[in-house]
């Protein structure tokens, strides 16, 4: 049991005994991690300077955000705002989400389910845990994996976690030390669930297309050795690619149809892609397992999926659904969104331009990044979690600690005027505590 669920025992032990006695084995081991969230929130009130902790992006007027998307609150329809939304999601919403993703991954041959609506991608992760995960399955992740999973999968969830070494010693994803974790775990019971975080939060990377399709042939080979392979790929944050070498499609595409042991599944939405973090649509999409029609198999799961919905949040958000369907069928959407992707790749340009014109090599490195919303340090001499309470309380900086030696930096949400600053306070504050 985690020691915070302990401590949240105790105090309800304290008090009244009989209460933590009504509670189900997972009441008494949920808790709140001190993770991002409670890190963040420190940082509201401290981090008067930077704060480079947020998982949302920002400009100088507060959040980011599509013109498209924003003059739909003036001129919505009781009909598009009011009424319950079904439990698989917006109709309309569902196709065109379906057309996106055959727009964005034209490597995508086989067929796929329409796309369910799920309220966002933490709920998708939920639901793949309830479908796919009993007791004692295995997930297989890389070592920089996004804290929630483990209390998605983990805590609340039983399944296994076991995970690899993300990069490997050439700067690039390890793709076998992947492979090889796969194949250890599928020796447990022949089936895994793997998966694919691109770009990876916390790290901001992205494969390359060798890295790519070298991860697509591996678990390919793998499930046609005879392994059940469930391929989930979380695309947060898909399409926030900054360099040219990155895949710019998912996964998904070079997995589907592929095998009839392969189960590919995208987790995908508006959240991070569109900049809408407090709409919570997300969508759930099956890929087939072979180029043969499986559309009456794909409406079964899209079945199995709608009630695993029903009979725990009933429906998603009516509103949020009619908001972004008008958004996308909007003519000025696409460069809406390209401008401020833009605007995001400038600030992963400038961190990366700091890192390569200083010298901080005695004090952390920096792990490979090319995406997404962040980036991570390596520190070399203090811990992590000391630097962060340091750096929010002497100079107002906010920054994650993820475990003793990496500290997570979120580009999306600082000015590139400032990248210069920030690393000049936080190598200062690393030599201060490491004198």
């Amino acid at each position: 049991m985690n020691a915070l669920a302990k401590e949240l025992n105790e105090i309800i032990a304290k008090e009244n005994p009989v209460v933590l006695d009504m509670l189900s084995d997972l009441g008494k081991n949920l808790f709140m991690p001190k993770g991002i969230v409670t890190q963040s929130a420190e940082a509201k009130d401290k981090a008067h300077k930077y704060n480079v902790t947020i998982g949302i992006a920002t400009d100088e007027n507060g959040p980011m955000f599509l013109d498209s998307v924003y003059q739909c609150f003036t001129d919505m329809t009781p009909a598009e705002l009011f009424p319950y939304a079904p439990s698989s999601g917006k109709p309309e919403l569902r196709k065109r989400w379906l057309e996106k993703i055959k727009h964005d991954n034209p490597s995508l041959s086989a067929g796929t389910s329409l796309p369910v609506v799920t309220n966002a991608l933490t709920h998708g992760l939920k639901l793949i845990g309830d479908m796919f995960l009993d007791k004692g399955d295995t997930l297989v992740l890389p070592d920089k994996f996004w804290g929630n999973y483990r209390l998605t999968f983990s805590v609340i969830g039983n399944a296994e976690i076991a995970t690899y070494n993300t990069f490997n010693d050439a700067g690039g994803f390890d793709v076998e030390a992947l492979l090889e974790k796969c194949r250890e775990s599928a020796r447990i019971n022949g089936k895994i669930v793997v998966i694919l975080n691109f770009p990876n939060n916390p790290s901001g990377y992205a494969p390359t297309a060798p890295e790519a399709k070298a991860i697509a042939e591996g678990l390919i080979t793998i499930a046609n050795e005879g392994t059940k392979v469930i391929a989930v790929t979380d695309d947060a944050y898909f399409g926030l690619f900054f360099e040219d070498d990155v895949y710019p499609e998912s996964i998904f595409g070079l997995l589907a149809g592929k095998s009839d042991n392969l189960l590919a599944i995208k987790l995908d939405g508006s959240t991070k892609e569109h900049f809408v973090w407090g709409f919570r649509v997300g969508f759930m999409t099956f890929g087939n397992t072979n180029n043969s029609d499986q559309s009456t198999m794909m409406g079964a799961l899209e079945r199995k999926l709608t009630g695993l919905i029903r009979g725990t949040i009933s429906n998603c958000p009516h509103s949020s659904q009619s908001i972004m369907l008008r958004a996308l069928n909007n003519t000025e959407f696409d460069a809406e969104r390209a401008a401020k992707v833009a605007i995001m790749k400038g600030r992963a340009v400038s961190f990366k331009r700091v890192l390569k014109e200083n010298d901080f090599s005695d004090q952390f490195d920096y792990y490979p990044f090319n995406s997404g919303y962040f980036m991570c340090l390596k520190l070399k001499k203090v811990d992590a979690e000391e630097l962060r309470l340091y750096l929010l309380d002497k100079y107002g900086v906010g920054t994650i600690s993820i475990n003793k030696t990496d500290l997570r930096l979120a580009f999306s949400c600082l000015d590139e005027n400032d990248t210069d600053d920030l690393f000049r306070i936080i190598y200062q504050a690393c030599g201060e505590l490491s004198k």
